[in-house]
């Protein structure tokens, strides 16, 4: 049997091989067999940073269990997923374990196709409303970090990075304490994953969105894709949350939704050498880029850092023509010169007004807040940390200058938040910067409108995962309420795959 060894620490700099001469001595014995299960980064005390390590060993050779999956004893009727992010891509690789082939219904293009779009909106301004950002297949997170961070604790979180790993992610992720794969690296897994749904019976319909649904006695009878109908039983939705079309439809048909608490703020930027610095102290260059994760009650509204992005960029992420947003992008190797992170207020359905897709409205108003007050043109409005702060437009950059792609133009955070967001953003940035220095630093770059932190909405559905009062539907994933980032996603797609599958096993 194996033999788990927590808190082996390394001084940065030293090779993993130290860990199997560690492992050596507390066996008496020669290492056959080594796994790193866990890696994290203690920086606690500047003067003695070190990694700490959780691994497992034997003196014998040994090889881990492969995951099993029960196969379906009865034939199951078709199984339409409508999006391919991380839910919907999730869920069909376990239906295909079990033995049943989904189809897979994709608004947006192939991740491929899909990049060359978003790269030609970054450089000309042409959007494409469902192949962008937001829309196509791998979801919004595919051009965000990879962050695989969750703060739930998922029995299927070790599955889905095991997952990942097996269609090309770094193999590090499996056990790092804050794993991300990266965008440039994520598009490679996600096209692996494509290619295994194809080899093993599934099928995946691009630019093919679900526009409308027939239901009957409660149950769903049949949906619409591109104007054709077509009979089915079983639909999982996992549309993503910037499906603001879906969801107009769908509370059309009589499904049941409620709004939902979200965020909404800006994006922050700093040098990354500075926020390295900062968490690490001077010897901050023999580490990787340092991140940080914050949160102030300064005010009454929270305020929280969310999806910090070391080494990156913030990139435009509209989906409707008119508006602007904001998301923040790493690649694996994090080498760009900013740190960005989205700095949001919690809003509450109660700040809406009356009605599911209250919140849905709400995004939109500040989205084309942004865009008009940029001038036009997916420019991103952005103001210095310090002239917020003080309630002064800003005129010139000093030491960051901000990393969109699409260009900026000066204009204040006063012109797109509400007054009351913004009270608790300038409570909270001085706040934050008590816990880390230099957060507050003058030059530090706002850019707006971070929207799209999480669903607006959510659509009800009951203890069978079915949409509440409707059979043969399933709401899943982050768009439709039941989870917030990649993991999470993946985790609920998971969930309604093992679900459906056994109905028929």
């Amino acid at each position: 049997m194996p033999v788990i060894y927590h808190n082996l620490t390394l001084r940065p700099g030293k090779k993993e091989a130290e860990l199997l001469k560690l492992c050596e001595r507390k066996l008496h014995a020669p290492v056959r067999y080594f796994r790193i299960l866990k890696k994290s980064l203690d920086a606690r005390d500047k003067s003695n940073i070190k990694w700490v390590y959780s691994v497992e060993c034997s003196s014998r050779p040994e090889q881990s269990p492969a995951r099993t999956y029960p196969r379906i004893t009865r034939p199951a009727p078709k199984v339409f997923i409508a999006g391919a992010g991380p839910a919907g891509l999730f869920c069909a690789l376990r239906l295909i374990r079990h033995g049943i082939q989904p189809v897979l219904l994709e608004r947006g293009k192939p991740v491929e196709e899909r990049a060359e779009d978003i790269a030609n909106f970054f450089q000309t301004g042409v959007l494409a409303p469902d192949s962008n950002v937001q829309f196509g297949e791998g979801g919004a997170g595919t051009f965000s970090d990879g962050k695989l961070y969750t703060q739930t604790n998922s029995a299927f979180h070790r599955e889905i990075l095991e997952t990942f790993v097996e269609f090309g992610a770094p193999e590090e992720i499996a056990y790092l304490g804050r794993p991300h794969i990266g965008s440039d690296k994520l598009r490679l897994v996600i096209a692996n994953m494509r290619r295994y749904i194809l080899e093993h019976g599934g099928a995946i319909r691009y630019s093919s969105k679900l526009d409308d649904v027939r239901l009957k006695d409660g149950a769903l009878t049949a949906l619409s894709v591109n104007g054709a109908w077509e009979e089915a039983s079983l639909l999982v939705l996992a549309v993503g949350h910037s499906a603001r079309d879906t969801f107009e439809l769908l509370q059309n048909r009589g499904f049941h939704m409620e709004a939902k608490d979200f965020a909404v703020g800006v994006r922050i930027e700093h040098l990354q050498s500075r926020i390295s610095r900062a968490q690490y102290g001077e010897g901050y260059a023999a580490l990787p880029p340092a991140d940080y994760k914050l949160v102030s009650h300064a005010s009454e509204r929270a305020v929280f850092t969310f999806c910090m992005c070391p080494g990156g960029v913030v990139i435009p992420a509209a989906s409707e023509e008119g508006g602007v947003v904001v998301n923040g992008m790493s690649n694996f190797a994090r080498d760009e010169k900013n740190a960005n992170s989205a700095l949001v207020v919690q809003v509450k359905k109660e700040d809406f007004g009356e009605g599911a897709l209250a919140g849905v409205a709400f995004q939109r108003k500040i989205e084309r807040a942004a865009y008009l007050a940029a001038g036009g043109g997916y420019l991103a409005p952005v103001q210095l940390v310090g002239d917020f702060l003080a309630g002064k437009e800003s005129y010139y950059f000093g030491e960051v200058r901000p990393s969109y792609a699409r260009g900026t133009a000066f204009a204040p955070v006063d012109a797109y938040l509400p007054p009351d967001l913004c009270a608790s953003l300038r409570a909270a940035i001085p706040d934050m910067a008590l816990r880390l220095s230099g957060f507050s630093s003058y030059e530090g770059v706002l850019t707006g409108v971070e929207s799209r932190t999480s669903s607006p909405v959510r659509i009800l559905r009951g203890e069978n995962f079915e949409a509440e009062g409707i059979s043969g539907v399933y709401p899943c994933g982050e768009g439709c309420g039941y989870a917030g980032g990649i993991t999470s996603a993946a985790a609920d797609g998971l969930r309604i795959a093992q679900t459906i599958a056994s109905k028929y096993l």
